[in-house]
């Protein structure tokens, strides 16, 4: 047994447990965590900030399946990157950060990067937060975590290691756990009433959220099994493909999707909270029966359900797949869903003018396996629902916490994590520039990225919220950059379609480059 300092046995246990890649910056704080990490085989992805690090974590855990792991300083490096763990909390989203902290905080006043309760700032943003004593206590808490993520709702995890105790000598972390706790199951009697249920409805409703996106094929399955109709949350984008003649789209936010829904008479839920930014209004708007699967039990209560399923939702689907007929007959009529989702789209094309044409062209550009990562944006927003998606786990946004910058570093997480084959970035004119120095990693990184860059010169969705308030619009209008002389100086590519068709080739090329390529894209680009 070789000893080491903690903050390299750190890094040593962590490669042993898969993590191959850490998003972080050094400082003074937390330089013996960088002791270990080219030792043990990790490779360091140097961000410009702290926030950076921590959405490009979290674009790395959604691409790869596996935990994003972040290293901060004291202090300030928690505190800049509390807002990505905030976004992964809400997201569901595998992330670990390690942080230094200080030794003592009780007697001594003015220290560098001083916090009365840094623990306790953390712990408000996410899962759980714990300041560690031991080296047996780091190991048992990097431990927790991974089972944890394997388990339950994945959703971010900080420790942080004294600065003593960092560079102390350490013996090395146990090996990895071999049989890690499994996700809740559903009872096989449970499945089968929920069989029993869809084949008795008449008119059937599944409704997929972002807890499902791991079982596609099987969701698809239960869909063409069922004779039910499907409608998907933002996050849920994907699960069933976009084929199925009886999928009403990610359009669960129009507001008389209620209507539809009444229409149901068993509504099944997979994964789902139905939160605010599902629905965007109070009630689901069911006036049926109501079946609900989570794996988190607090979803589960819900006062309409009429059965409550503690279950991974990719096990659930899998078991009610084969526990349907190979085929049922449409409860539903096919043209009158294509009808409906027809008028939802015009919709999104009237209340946002001028934007669905360019998302059509972008979407025409795109190889059918492009990762997307986009930021709070109108461009987005309108794409989200129109943008035909035929495969799950492909479209990450910032949903739950909604935080502006999180498209690009991102992305650039998900292009490390997939490397040679696409990833693209969508981004507004005002999100851009809470994180545009996250250009230069990827610049360094070499990463062929195409960046879009929606400019409409203004905070265009709180404008239009304002003069629906009757609030004469304030503060709404900044002065932009030249953005595309400001990717040149971080060493990135940057073009400026005038018309449709440019853009379709600027994107293509941008895939192919050697470098990522920002394309600013103004409202009112030609057709």
């Amino acid at each position: 047994m070789t000893q080491r300092p903690l903050g390299a046995q750190i890094s040593h246990m962590l490669k042993a447990r898969g993590v191959d890649v850490i998003f972080g910056i050094p400082g003074v704080h937390n330089v013996e965590m960088y002791r270990g990490i080219e030792e043990a085989g990790i490779r360091h992805v140097l961000a410009r900030h702290e926030q950076g690090a921590g959405f490009m974590a979290d674009g790395y855990a959604r691409a790869s399946g596996k935990p994003g792991v972040a290293y901060v300083i004291t202090g300030p490096g928690l505190t800049n990157i509390m807002t990505p763990m905030g976004q992964a909390y809400s997201d569901s989203v595998p992330m670990l950060v390690i942080s230094s902290c200080l030794d003592e905080t009780a007697a001594r006043r003015g220290q560098l990067h001083q916090m009365i309760d840094q623990e306790g700032a953390a712990r408000c943003i996410c899962d759980w937060s714990f300041e560690v004593k031991s080296a047996e206590a780091t190991y048992g808490l990097i431990e927790r975590a991974f089972n944890e993520f394997a388990s339950a709702r994945p959703r971010t995890k900080h420790l942080q290691v004294p600065i003593a105790l960092g560079g102390s000598l350490a013996d090395p972390a146990p090996a990895p756990v071999q049989a890690r706790a499994k996700r809740p199951v559903a009872r096989a009697e449970d499945v089968a009433a929920v069989a029993e249920a869809l084949q008795e409805a008449s008119t059937p409703m599944i409704l997929f959220g972002g807890g499902s996106v791991g079982a596609g094929e099987a969701a698809r399955a239960v869909v063409e099994r069922s004779g039910a109709a499907a409608i998907i949350t933002y996050a849920g984008r994907g699960v069933v493909g976009a084929d199925l003649p009886l999928d009403l789209g990610a359009y669960l936010a129009r507001p008389d999707s209620a209507d539809v829904l009444a229409r149901a008479d068993l509504v099944l839920v997979v994964g789902s909270e139905l939160s605010e930014i599902d629905l965007w209004r109070d009630e689901l708007g069911h006036k049926g029966r109501m079946i609900r699967v989570d794996i988190d039990p607090v979803e589960l209560e819900h006062p309409r359900a009429e059965l409550c399923i503690l279950s991974d939702a990719g096990a659930f689907l899998t078991a009610l797949a084969e526990s349907l007929p190979d085929r049922a007959a449409p409860k539903w009529d096919a043209a009158d869903v294509a009808a409906t989702k027809a008028r939802w789209r015009a919709e999104v094309v009237a209340e946002r003018p001028g934007i669905v044409p360019v998302v059509d062209a972008l979407h025409q550009a795109c190889p059918a396996e492009t990762m997307i990562y986009s930021d709070m944006t109108q461009f987005a927003y309108a794409a989200k629902e129109v943008w035909p998606m035929d495969r799950p786990c492909h479209w990450h946004h910032p949903f739950g916490y909604g935080t502006l910058g999180y498209g690009m570093p991102a992305a650039i997480g998900g292009a490390i994590a997939r490397e040679g084959k696409p990833t693209l970035a969508i981004c507004g004119d005002s999100g851009f520039q809470y994180t545009l120095q996250e250009l230069g990693t990827a610049v360094e990184h070499g990463l062929p990225l195409p960046i879009i860059l929606w400019d409409n010169g203004k905070l265009k969705e709180i404008e239009d919220a304002m003069i629906r308030s009757q609030i004469a619009p304030n503060a709404v209008v900044a002065r932009n950059p030249d953005f595309c002389a400001l990717a040149k100086a971080y060493g990135a590519h940057a073009v400026q379609p005038g018309t449709l068709e440019e853009l379709g080739a600027a994107v293509r090329a941008a895939f192919d480059a050697d470098r990522p390529t920002l394309i600013h894209v103004q409202a009112g680009i030609a057709g």
